[in-house]
């Protein structure tokens, strides 16, 4: 099926669950999904760019053949990469749908900057294919953060190694502020009563040993 590009309503598009995508096939600036029902085809392509409906699968398709690009013409078999891998990543709305596509139009983009460095004559050059080539790594790295970030609602991870508690003991996982220098006891404590002194009591007893016996000598 052969689908335009301009799209004068929005019909949704049910998911499928997981098949294969069917493949594209481009013909001048339009695309066309290749399977025996044009309307299957439709459906399982949306599945795997994590599109909501018709007109978000099409805005989608058409941002990808343009970063397709090469030689200045959108490239079949470049697009049908970019869909694999963004089926790969498996979006599931219509954020993680938009920061898929720029994964892997960024993606393809430091491949090629790759390409050119390696045939870069000259320290000028080089360094400036290096330097973009340094920009779009880094923006990657970041897009990875970002999507990993709201797929986890924001919460960054905590990891605890070498955790060892002793009988009668309490571990507290989380981020723990450690502020006051002050120890305030509360009446009727061991502290308040003497029987147990605090660390400020010890700091300063022994900075009175130490000035005693620095007198003494």
């Amino acid at each position: 099926m052969t689908t335009a590009m301009t799209r004068n309503s929005t019909t949704p598009v049910p998911r499928y669950g997981s098949r294969p995508t069917p493949r594209v096939k481009l013909t001048g600036q339009r695309i066309a999904i290749q399977h025996p029902d044009a309307e299957t085809g439709e459906r399982l392509m949306a599945e795997a760019l994590g599109a909501v409906d018709s007109d978000a699968l099409h805005g989608i398709l058409k941002q990808l053949m343009k970063a397709s690009v090469i030689l200045q013409e959108p490239d079949e078999a470049n697009l049908a990469f970019m869909i694999s891998m963004m089926k790969s990543i498996a979006p599931r709305d219509s954020l993680e749908a938009m920061l898929t596509a720029q994964m892997v139009s960024v993606h393809v983009a430091t491949m090629r900057f790759a390409c050119r460095l390696a045939f870069a004559e000259g320290i000028p050059q080089q360094e400036g294919i290096s330097r973009a080539l340094t920009r779009l790594a880094r923006t990657f790295a970041a897009q990875m953060e970002a999507l990993n970030r709201h797929r986890g609602n924001g919460e960054r991870p905590i990891t605890v190694q070498n955790l060892s508690v002793q009988d009668g003991g309490s571990a507290i996982v989380g981020n723990v502020a450690q502020h006051a220098h002050l120890t305030v006891a509360e009446p009727g404590t061991a502290i308040d009563a003497g029987l147990v002194p605090s660390r400020e009591a010890g700091e300063s007893k022994h900075d009175r040993a130490e000035a005693t016996t620095g007198a003494t000598a």
